[in-house]
């Protein structure tokens, strides 16, 4: 099945991202993306070297988009709580989104704050 085209752009964020949830910082960097793709809001793309990955544990879940390819996603498991599913990655994305490879994104609405310093 054939999908038309979408015009996805993937740049440089200019500014620390941090994401918390259960008073852990579970992320921290200054090298994150910026995929901006029509029809969806912004999202942040952070390397996997500057996520916790001992406070994640990895999902059955995968997804499939037909314009960055297969995601699969883990849980956030910190100070008690569990955020189910709340971050993904696209291990091997399509050709138009490579920059994206070895970084994972997180749900706003899954962990505590996303939040951007030294901008």
């Amino acid at each position: 099945m054939d999908h038309p085209s979408r015009v996805i752009m993937v740049k440089p964020f200019e500014g620390r991202v941090k994401v918390r949830f259960a008073d852990e910082t579970i992320a921290d960097s200054g090298n994150a993306l910026l995929l901006e793709e029509e029809t969806h809001a912004p999202v942040l793309y952070l390397p996997k070297s500057d996520v916790r990955m001992d406070l994640l544990v990895e999902s059955d879940r995968s997804t499939h988009c037909p314009w960055k390819g297969d995601a699969r996603y883990w849980s956030i498991r910190a100070g008690g709580r569990e955020a189910q599913d709340a971050v993904w990655a696209y291990d091997t994305p399509l050709s138009g989104v490579a920059a994206i490879a070895g970084h994972m994104a997180f749900y706003e609405t899954r962990v505590d704050a996303i939040e951007v310093v030294d901008r």
